[in-house]
């Protein structure tokens, strides 16, 4: 993306693709995505098959099957196990697993022996949407409106994500041609019925997380959490732009309060706008190119300190400040045609998948599994070892139920930025540059392409942790290593990750209680903020807390040493749960979706 000399980025200065308004330049199409060594992956025919793995669907469905069996509660309309942001996540895996369902339905051949007729097809469909649907009134709407603004904003995605399946389901079975004509008469798809409540939930939730926007501290950007400390961190910023762009691409409109107002309101897209300027330009970024997790305000507690800069950073780096941004640059390149956006997603692909230990270029890990068979632990290289995805907590099975989440968001979302895109339709007042456009499409789908080895390689790990039930794992690495593995599994002590000062894991072992964080015990309320009262999402029974993991470190010596030498590394801690099905459930989609789907 151009840079100004003082550092900022131009947003929309590049000449866009297509344009609603007379273009008086000509857009530069992109060459490639993808730095030069790797290019030749590509032209190797990596990623992509030109025949789908019908297998890699069959897990698919297998894996929402556990997750749905084994976890959902139909009569309570929720994963009882979850929390409150957790079941949010879950329904968005649940939604654009049914909706890659629907679309892999209608592609695959009945020649395989996979599908037996269209009304076992059309059960399995409907089987998780009524499923979503009893979520809708499982969810508890009224707690999350008390919570922190990033639980807020992952409600906003999940209905939008399932207003996208009602969206697809319906053109590709129900509207009428004459080459496909409806399943039964002229009757659109019953989850029309439903679009209105979740436009509803989605828009109530997104006024309500735009109070999170600040321009008096850091010159902008979302704060977390208001019953803390000012703190600005990476995912209620990802979360703003994506549910922003989200909701200029997908919300229907609201009709509980006034008529449909149609789509494409432009405040979404300032508001997208503004909230990716502002990430892009606070150093949030650490020197392999990957987001870490925030900012606080130095001195923020003492009352005769005036500092309003974001100065004090949180170094710690998880999965999912990776992710979630994906499908806010995916939206923006849509909405705008500005080829930066695009580029700025795959950049920081290519980043994560280097800080797995991963060689796009060789298409292999950077290490030998091989050399790794008595008891070492290949080395750490950012966000995982062997070419395998970890967050920091994994190894240790020290993972809070925030932690056992991560990875699951981060594949959802690497699916929404590379899935295949469209020229805006004819009428629709669009100008595009069809050269361009053309060019830009091929650069965008041979990265992804390119990306198709890495998630084989992470599903063949992932694959390995599953149990006799076939639920997931959370420590994937696991899954290449246990047939060799001749040691005691890690501690969090041995883990191979290392730890600096600067960087504050409170997703997987609590809110410090000291005055970076919170107000010192005793404080009036300094500065107009709210007194420190701790939402349901750190209260001592949520996941906040240091978990069962960690206690298990102090137990006595002997039912510790059973505890570090369980054959089965992913029974440690919260062992095997709803999140990290839902992990495992978002990689095989993301696999099926960029390296096999037709």
């Amino acid at each position: 993306m151009p840079r100004r000399k003082d550092g900022n980025t131009q947003l929309f200065q590049e000449c866009p693709i297509f344009s609603a308004s007379p273009r008086h330049c000509d857009p530069l199409a992109p060459k490639s995505f993808l730095p030069t060594k790797v290019q030749a992956v590509v032209t190797k025919g990596n990623g992509a098959s030109s025949r789908p793995d019908r297998d890699v669907f069959d897990d698919l469905l297998d894996a929402m099957d556990v997750m749905q069996s084994e976890f959902f509660a139909p009569w309570l309309g929720t994963w009882p196990t979850a929390i409150d942001w957790t079941a949010a996540v879950m329904g968005t895996h649940i939604s654009g697993a049914t909706r890659s369902l629907s679309e892999g339905l209608m592609f695959l051949d009945p020649a395989d022996g996979r599908i037996v007729d269209w009304k076992s097809s059309a059960n399995v469909i409907d089987n998780y949407f009524s499923q979503l649907v009893g979520f809708y009134f499982g969810q508890d709407a009224f707690a999350i409106r008390n919570q922190a603004y990033d639980d807020i904003l992952w409600v906003v995605l999940g209905w939008l994500e399932t207003i996208r399946f009602v969206d697809t389901h319906d053109e590709l079975y129900y509207e009428f041609t004459d080459e496909k004509p409806m399943v039964t008469s002229t009757m659109p798809y019953y989850g029309n019925l439903w679009t209105p409540a979740f436009s509803h939930r989605a828009r109530v939730f997104w006024d309500l997380a735009l109070a999170g926007w600040d321009e008096t501290l850091c010159s902008g950007g979302m704060i977390w959490n208001p019953r803390l400390l000012p703190y600005k961190n990476a995912i209620t910023n990802e979360l703003f732009i994506a549910a922003s762009i989200s909701m200029y691409q997908y919300f229907p409109g609201d009709n509980n309060t006034s008529p449909f107002s149609g789509t494409r309101d432009a405040k979404y897209l300032k508001a997208a706008v503004e909230g990716y300027r502002w990430l892009i330009n606070a150093n949030m970024t650490n020197e392999q190119g990957l987001y870490t997790d925030g900012y606080h305000i130095s001195g923020y507690a003492d009352s005769g300190n005036n500092n309003t800069k974001c100065d004090e950073r949180n170094d710690m780096v998880f999965t999912y400040n990776q992710g979630v941004l994906l499908t806010g640059l995916r939206g923006l390149w849509d909405a705008t045609g500005a080829l930066s956006f695009l580029s700025d997603g795959h950049k920081l692909i290519q980043n994560v998948i280097n800080a797995t230990g991963y060689d796009l270029a060789l298409d292999t890990p950077f290490d030998d599994l091989a050399d790794f068979d008595t008891g070492a632990l290949p080395p750490w290289y950012g966000l995982g070892r062997l070419g395998v995805m970890e967050d920091t907590c994994d190894a240790s099975g020290t993972c809070s139920q925030d932690g056992q989440t991560f990875k699951g968001i981060f594949f959802h979302h690497l699916a929404a930025f590379c899935e295949p895109f469209f020229e805006p339709a004819p009428g629709s007042g669009v100008d595009i540059d069809h050269r361009a456009f053309a060019a830009t499409k091929k650069s965008h789908d041979e990265a992804c392409s390119s990306y198709g080895g890495w998630l084989a390689h992470n599903v063949e790990a992932a694959m390995g942790t599953l149990d006799s039930d076939g639920k997931f794992g959370m420590w994937w690495t696991a899954g290449l290593l246990t047939s060799n593995w001749t040691g005691p599994w890690p501690t969090k002590a041995h883990d191979g990750v290392p730890r600096n000062e600067n960087s504050t894991d409170y997703r997987n072992y609590g809110v410090p209680h000291d005055e970076i964080w919170r107000r010192p015990h005793g404080s009036d309320g300094a500065k107009g903020d709210h007194p420190v009262i701790l939402p349901p999402s750190l209260q001592p029974e949520s996941v906040q807390k240091p978990l069962a993991g960690t206690e298990k470190q102090s137990l006595p010596d002997e039912l510790r040493k059973r505890y570090i030498t369980e054959s089965d590394p992913n029974t440690r801690g919260r062992g095997r749960t709803v999140e990290t099905q839902g992990g495992g459930l978002a990689l095989l989609r993301a696999y099926w979706k960029i390296a096999q789907s037709p």
